[in-house]
């Protein structure tokens, strides 16, 4: 017995040990289901990007952030069915450092909120900016307003940048591993960058921002691998503002970030490009529409479809200083000179009163849609934001250059794939109408006589085609998961940039030509 006890003791302290190492697994596993994010644990949670709080880039429930800001979707429950579907479309978000984001101040409860023109409110509800109340609701009513009381908001025409972050972070196939990833999303905001410098600044003031942003991203390993060729952005402005460079800058707005050699390799996305040398693609402005389901879409054109519609014509916009756009000048005086119920007009030109009417989504929405025609003369640049809301209103376009037109713009949104797949014709789907400016500036034709010789069954049909572009035209919201089958303007140009990424990964050297298709000039060895 005596000369067992060191045995006996042994396997009692096996015991005591085996019992505490018991004891400490299950408060371990307690203590996880009570927290499931420990210390250690907390960089795999989801972190908005500081500039951003929860209501403008509410998080996805499938996707988390990295310690480096990118972000990563969570495994799986089938990762094999995951990685399956994700092949050649895994994209990899580079957020930027706190000194480049723009909107650092909008953070839950700040003062800024009280200010409605702030950038804060502007780009509030994850940058859709304040929902248009009811009008129901006590609110000046307008004539003819048809807006319905959900999905419509007071959407800035530079709010692209912050609406395609906020869908890119829902994306379903992100990736923290680079490797891995078929494109780098770039998630900078240049025009928001831009609107901080009034117009009148100096070239210095304005270009300095942009160019120590390119030496951070040049500096990064994302663009190592391809010199920045696989990375994409959105630029929401048009093309000709971030080219400004020598005499450009006499103008005080604008800067040369598009000009510059690093831009040049990614693919940026802009409201307008230059057709005769594109560098870039451009895409539509996002208007007040915003739908959550397939139905709310459906539902809306069937509104346009039924709107009454008293006005030949309509415009909505002011003259130029000292008669720099004559084009308008003559709109303005034909609208005013015709006669009753042949155009509706809201002019832009006096003064604030003037610019507050011209920014009513509801009197815009009702202006378009009680006419047949809507006329889009060049303004600051060729395309107008008001193009998109006339295709929202089921009002037939009325351009008066080429480069305001669809078809040399916004290229992946003007076809309509199940007419291309019906080997559809162009003039079968004729939508719009072009008039050459210098014949109504020189007297040699007036709008009205142009429009008229429509008959009523070919307004009709250029009707139809602008109502069934509504979808491919709209941006949905991004907070929620969209119900129903439906691909919206964001959807297009996405996966035309991943069929360019995917050229590129594959070796492919893109150049550019007049149509805006990609040019393969050579492929890597």
């Amino acid at each position: 017995m005596e000369a067992n006890y060191p045995k006996y003791v042994l396997y009692g302290l096996l015991i005591v040990g085996s019992w505490l190492l018991s004891c400490l697994l299950h408060f371990q596993v307690f203590h996880l289901s009570l927290f499931p994010y420990p210390s250690y644990l907390l960089s795999r949670r989801v972190v908005l990007p500081p500039a951003l709080d929860a209501s403008f880039l509410p998080p996805p429930p499938d996707v988390a952030g990295d310690d480096d800001g990118s972000v990563v979707r969570r495994r799986s429950s089938s990762p094999a069915k995951a990685a399956a579907s994700c092949d050649g479309r895994y994209v990899y978000v580079l957020e930027v450092p706190r000194r480049f984001q723009m909107l650092t101040e909008c953070v839950e409860g700040s003062k800024v909120f009280d200010d409605p023109y702030h950038v804060c409110v502007v780009m509030s509800n994850s940058g859709l900016g304040p929902v248009i109340p009811p009008a129901a609701a006590g609110n000046a009513t307008v004539d003819g307003d048809i807006i319905p009381n959900t999905g419509w908001y007071n959407t800035d025409q530079y709010a692209l940048e912050v609406i395609f972050h906020n869908r890119m972070r829902r994306y379903e196939c992100l990736t923290g591993d680079m490797a891995a990833a078929t494109a780098v999303y770039v998630a900078f905001y240049p025009a928001l960058e831009l609107n901080r410098h009034k117009c009148g600044s100096s070239a210095t003031e304005r270009n300095e921002p942009p160019r120590e942003f390119l030496r951070w991203l040049t500096s990064q390993p994302s663009w190592a691998a391809l010199g920045g060729r696989d990375h994409f952005m959105v630029a929401a402005r048009t093309t000709w503002m971030f080219r400004r460079g020598g005499a450009g800058d006499s103008l005080g707005c604008g800067n040369g970030f598009l000009a510059r050699a690093e831009s040049g390799n990614m693919t940026v996305l802009t409201y307008e490009s230059n057709i005769w040398e594109r560098r870039d693609f451009a895409v539509p402005y996002p208007s007040y529409f915003h739908p959550s389901s397939a139905r709310e879409v459906s539902a809306w054109q069937a509104t346009a479809r039924g709107a009454r519609r008293p006005w030949l014509f309509a415009f909505a916009g002011a003259r130029r200083a000292n008669g720099t756009l004559a084009i308008r000048d003559h709109i303005i005086d034909e609208c005013t000179a015709s006669p009753p119920g042949r155009c509706g007009m809201l002019d832009c030109s006096h003064g604030l009163e003037g610019s507050i009417t011209c920014r009513s989504p509801r009197r815009l929405v009702a202006l378009f849609a009680s006419a047949r025609f809507c006329l889009q003369p060049p303004g600051d640049s060729f395309m107008r934001r008001s193009s998109i809301d006339t295709v929202l209103a089921g009002c037939i376009p009325v351009f008066f250059h080429e480069a305001s037109t669809f078809k040399k713009q916004y290229q992946w949104h003007e076809r309509d794939a199940d007419a291309d797949n019906d080997n559809a014709t162009v003039d079968r789907r004729r939508y719009s109408v072009v008039i050459d400016p210098d014949d109504v500036v020189e007297g040699r034709v007036r709008i009205e006589e142009v429009l008229r010789r429509f008959s009523d069954d070919e307004v009709a049909a250029m009707r139809e085609e602008v109502i069934r572009m509504i979808p491919r035209f709209v941006y949905k919201d991004p907070r929620v998961r969209f119900e129903g089958d439906m691909r919206d303007a964001f959807d297009i140009t996405f996966d035309e940039i991943m069929a360019r990424m995917r050229r590129i990964k594959n070796g492919e050297i893109l150049g550019w030509k007049l149509d805006g298709d990609d040019d393969v000039v050579a492929k890597d060895s």
